[in-house]
């Protein structure tokens, strides 16, 4: 089968078996307020969720405080996620390491943009918590925003999605990128936002400016999924329900090159049901569930077809309900101990999770799908990371935090970090613990635009 027929999650799979060999991974919306940087330690307000299904909650979970200990444990995660994209970035370049050794070392010079998004996000949070000085913070985003405009491969503004952090030269055959170029966008803005900076503005602003949403469109009414110079754009498109919200959005706000706000009910929106439960889901990993809302903040609006950040909620709250249910095969899943989201497995990268079932579930735990889903399950996705790391110990936690992926079961551990996996937990526990994320990204102007031209409105209180 050719590249070009791929689906997205084949696609994926087949650029993680190359990667083993290369060691890869692969103003009117309501809004956390313009309320200027918090100190770390500030509450946002919140407000309750309407429409969670009572057979599945008797509150609000998203509503959850943390502890002073749970807020020092998240602060530990937090620091030493972020060392990884301080340390396991090129320094001439900014560019962020696909994965990297849990125990640190040498670079491997395989770079992933969505990586840097990730890590470029990092470095506000890094900034704004005083875990690096300000000064080396901002000419570490200078460099990369700088090197990503001048050095990196793209096409019509669109980078490719492994590079090398040295050149900026494409690597692995891998294809032109929306999704992953999205991901490192999301980063930069988020940048323009927090830093009172005028050349970080100018050049988050350019690298926006430049990108060309329309050309991915290629005479159809969804995104391509992604270009291959030997043979042109895949056949496979961002055509259903999946983390790709935020690049809709953003190609509606864009200045120079927007798509049709039309396009956001060109898409498909799934109903699936589990437990007689119905929600909006994705034959994908649990990530389709999160990534688009660690920048954007979906909390008390809905479009005309749903409410996503109940709806993420839901999801993750019926993953779990599905795990306990593998119990009977994996008798390591318990309570406190769930979650399955792409990954390291034992036999390489897997694209796996559920429900329904995909990929070959072993037992695996995956801390990045709890630690990714803290602003829709505080209460239980912190306990799931305080048993992993009480329980397991050195096993699991290293240099830059949990390894990405283990089987209780059969003793195995993954020896690395991936960068996105790093990233998600990073970026949400923020967000579950101040909004800080979200507060920043909301401070460009697009955020909202977008949002507006895609329908969105408040919730109705109750």
């Amino acid at each position: 089968m050719s590249p070009r027929n791929l689906s997205r999650r084949d696609w994926l799979k087949q650029a993680s078996l190359l990667g083993a060999a290369a060691p890869l991974g692969i103003a009117s919306l309501p809004a956390i307020g313009q309320l200027g940087v918090q100190a770390p330690d500030q509450l946002i307000p919140r407000e309750a969720t309407p429409g969670l299904p009572a057979k599945l909650f008797a509150f609000d979970p998203s509503l959850y405080r943390f502890t002073a200990d749970e807020d020092v444990f998240l602060d530990d995660i937090e620091q030493a996620s972020f060392l990884y994209f301080w340390e396991q970035a090129n320094p001439k370049t900014g560019q962020v390491e696909d994965r990297g050794s849990a125990d640190g070392g040498a670079l491997r010079n395989a770079s992933s943009v969505a990586a840097t998004g990730f890590g470029l996000t990092a470095l506000c949070i890094a900034a704004r918590r005083g875990w690096e000085e300000d000064t080396a913070v901002r000419d570490r985003v200078r460099i990369t925003l700088n090197f990503a405009l001048k050095n990196i491969q793209h096409q019509h503004g669109f980078l490719y999605h492994f590079i090398s952090a040295e050149t900026g030269q494409r690597l692995l055959n891998s294809e032109v990128s929306p999704i992953d170029t999205c991901l490192f966008l999301c980063g930069a803005l988020t940048c323009r936002g927090f830093f009172d900076d005028k050349e970080i503005q100018g050049l988050a602003t350019e690298f926006y400016e430049r990108i060309d949403w329309t050309w991915v469109l290629h005479g159809g009414p969804t995104l391509a999924m992604g270009w291959l110079p030997e043979q042109g754009f895949l056949k496979s498109r961002w055509d259903t329900y999946s983390e790709m919200m935020m690049m809709y959005l953003l190609g509606f706000a864009s200045r120079t090159h927007p798509l049709t706000p039309s396009v956001w009910n060109e898409w498909q929106r799934p109903r699936f049901e589990f437990d007689e439960i119905a929600y909006v889901g994705a034959h994908a990993p649990l990530f389709a569930h999160q990534f688009s809302h660690a920048w954007f903040n979906f909390r008390g609006t809905h479009d005309k077809f749903t409410d996503y950040f109940a709806n993420s909620i839901v999801a993750t709250r019926i993953h779990k309900m599905w795990c306990l249910e593998l119990a009977q095969r994996f008798p390591d899943y318990a309570d406190d101990l769930w979650g399955i989201t792409a990954s390291d497995s034992e036999h390489g990268y897997a694209i796996w999770g559920g429900p329904p079932a995909m990929g070959r579930i072993d037992g695996s735990i995956v801390p990045c799908a709890s630690g990714g889903s803290l602003v829709f399950m505080p209460k239980e996705c912190i306990r799931v990371l305080q048993n992993i790391r009480e329980k397991f110990g050195k096993r699991i936690w290293k240099k830059y935090g949990f390894v990405d992926a283990f089987n209780p079961l059969t003793g195995w551990a993954s020896s690395d970090v991936l960068g996105i996996d790093a990233g998600i937990t990073l970026l949400m526990a923020e967000n579950a613990r101040t909004g800080f994320v979200w507060e920043q990204f909301a401070k460009n102007p697009e955020v909202a635009k977008g949002m507006e031209l895609a329908g969105f409105q408040p919730n109705l209180k109750s």
